[in-house]
């Protein structure tokens, strides 16, 4: 017998009023967005009951799982290696500043101690232990941000109605209504930002799930009005890859930096918000213990560096094991990011996209009148940028401190490096002129 909860939401009346207006970000969220747009570097775990079938987080939709079977899972989910402190502590080391969570993902099974369905971690499992309050309590005790997860299609309630495009199989009788499924999401929502402290970001995905119906109403605005108004600070993102909807203050891009669109999925024109993309660190974002096919060092550096030169940040995937350990290859290319970043940050963090857009040899990066050349793939010593608003005062090599000679003209600057770069990212500081 599932239990629900009775959550104080916002009226009708006053959500349907709030819907009219249009949205206008708070000074806390202002000064959120700038603090995101800093931070350039996160950590997605992607973890719930697939993980017990190590087949990837869509095995319920591609296998066309019952859900009641499937259900039978959580019987069976206890991570007894699940330890909080550890992950964040790994996530910490990698450098990355923020970890967004999936609290709820399509498959229905709520990762926290949800009082509106008893089809969560601490109700329906032998572990009984909140995950998500201890990864709250780890994140807060070393200084990491929490964001958090939420998919808005179920392939388990029957009140998830119409069904989308996904899940179509699972044995679900829908013979609920969308009005409860809301309130069901509402309710959840109101309970992750009102008792696991402060939360960067709500990370929304599905609402692709019905983009054969293009008139379905999800019912957004009355949903971002509630998160903005519980938590002011907290930014709202949806993964719907289209052109951002009023009321969201990030805009995400899926397996392609902002501007591509090799995996297609990210055509929408860029938006003025600041911008994520997303990628996984393997082939897969829940565990798939067959996908050991993990991205190098040097390709993962390369995916951050090329993101923040496109004033993006970078949310690179890991998918813990059902054991609750992160896999160890991930935890390994973490590390060596970090300590990457330990020495080079200082041309990422903080930093907005650079003067020179993005080339075929690399990207920029701005902080201040530093303008950070990154050369990720040159083959001889001469870079000419088509830098034509600033002027610059002095080159360098970052690592090495090494002048580098320059050559300004009205076209732009001739760079004549020291040496041909080998580094996985050949770093040249200019200092800019002021005025």
């Amino acid at each position: 017998m599932k239990k629900y909860a009775t959550v104080i939401l916002l009226s009708l009346a006053t959500l349907a009023g709030l819907r009219a207006q249009e949205y206008v970000p708070t000074a806390e969220n202002l000064k959120a967005r700038e603090e995101f747009q800093d931070n350039k570097f996160g950590i997605f775990l992607h973890w719930g009951l697939y993980s017990m079938l190590a087949q990837g987080e869509w095995v319920m939709n591609r296998e066309n799982l019952n859900h009641e079977e499937y259900a039978k899972l959580a019987s069976g989910f206890y991570p007894s290696r699940f330890n909080a402190e550890e992950w964040v502590k790994a996530v910490k080391a990698s450098g990355a500043k923020y970890i967004c969570f999936t609290t709820r993902h399509h498959e229905g099974f709520s990762m926290w101690a949800t009082r509106q369905s008893d089809y969560n971690i601490v109700d329906a499992t032998p572990f009984r232990r909140d995950v998500l309050k201890e990864l709250a309590d780890a994140c807060r005790k070393h200084g990491i941000r929490l964001h958090l997860y939420y998919s808005h299609l179920d392939w388990h309630r029957d009140d998830y109605y119409p069904l989308g495009r996904t899940g179509r199989g699972t044995g679900r009788t829908t013979h609920g209504e969308w009005k409860t499924y809301y309130t069901f999401m509402n309710n959840q929502l109101t309970e992750l930002l009102t008792q696991y402290g402060d939360i960067g970001a709500i990370w929304f995905d599905g609402v692709w799930d019905h983009d054969a119906d293009p008139d379905f109403d999800w019912q957004l605005p009355e949903q971002y009005a509630l998160i903005h108004r519980l938590q002011p600070a907290c930014l709202v993102a949806n993964n719907h890859h289209q052109a951002p909807f009023a009321g969201e203050d990030i805009q995400i891009f899926e397996r392609d930096l902002p501007g591509e669109n090799t995996a297609g999925l990210s055509g929408q024109d860029i938006s003025r918000l600041p911008l994520e993309t997303c990628e996984t660190m393997n082939g897969m974002w829940g565990y798939k213990i067959v996908d050991q096919n993990y991205k190098s060092v040097k390709t993962l550096i390369h995916y951050l560096v090329k993101a923040a030169g496109r004033n993006a940040n970078l949310l690179m995937n890991l998918g813990p094991q059902p054991n609750g350990e992160l896999p160890a290859t991930g935890v390994e290319r973490l590390k060596a990011m970090g300590e990457w970043l330990a020495t080079h940050g200082e041309t990422v963090y903080g930093t907005r996209g650079g003067d020179v857009t993005p080339r075929d040899w690399g990207v920029t990066t701005r902080k201040g009148n530093k303008l950070y050349v990154h050369i990720l793939d040159l083959p001889d010593r001469g870079l000419f940028l088509p830098l034509t608003t600033a002027r610059v005062k002095s080159a360098v090599v970052f690592d090495s401190r090494k002048p580098v000679a320059f050559r300004q003209e009205k076209a732009g600057v001739t760079l004549t490096l020291p040496e041909t770069p080998d580094a996985i990212d050949y770093i040249v500081e200019l200092t800019l002129k002021e005025g």
